[in-house]
C-alpha cells in the first residue's frame, strides 16, 4: 500500500485554518487498509496497534504551516516522535488533527512502512514527515 494524502483533508483545508490545530500520529497494524475517498475522521482508523508503551490515539506531534507563493506549494511538515520502552509491530502511521473526539478529529495522510516495523521492549521512532500540496 503506498502512503497518500486523505481527500477529505483536502476539504478541510479549502474551508478551515489549521495552523492552531493540535496534530496527532497514530500507528496502525498491517490490517488497517486506508481509503483516501471515505476515510473522514479518527474513527474511520481501525487496527492501531496496542501494547506497551503506546497510548490509544498515538503521540502529538507539531505540525508547522508553510506556505510559499513561489513555488505554489503549500507544506505540513511534522517533527518527529516515538515510543519508548515499547512492545509494538506497526505497518504504518496516520496523522490527523486532533479535537480530542475521534469522530470529529480530521485524518491528513497515512504513511505505510512498506513492512512491519516491530521493537520489543525498544524505541519506535519516527522521523519528521512532510506533507506537500503543490499546484
Amino acid at each position: 500500500m503506498a502512503s497518500l494524502i486523505y481527500n477529505k483533508f483536502l476539504d478541510y483545508l479549502a474551508s478551515a485554518d489549521i495552523s492552531d490545530d493540535t496534530f496527532k500520529v497514530a500507528l496502525v497494524t498491517s490490517s488497517y487498509t486506508p481509503d483516501k475517498d471515505t476515510h473522514e475522521h479518527f474513527d474511520d482508523v481501525t487496527n492501531e496497534v496496542s501494547g506497551t508503551g503506546y497510548s490509544a490515539g498515538g503521540n502529538t506531534v507539531t505540525g508547522t504551516l508553510t506556505l510559499s507563493t513561489a513555488n505554489d506549494r503549500l507544506t505540513l511538515e511534522f517533527a518527529s516522535t516515538s515510543w519508548t520502552s515499547a512492545t509494538i509491530t506497526a505497518r504504518g502511521a496516520v496523522y490527523y488533527s486532533s479535537t480530542g473526539t475521534a469522530s470529529t478529529s480530521t485524518l491528513i495522510a497515512f504513511s505505510d512502512f512498506g513492512s512491519d516495523v516491530a521493537v520489543t521492549a525498544g524505541t519506535l521512532a519516527l522521523a519528521a514527515s512532510t506533507v506537500t500540496l503543490q499546484n
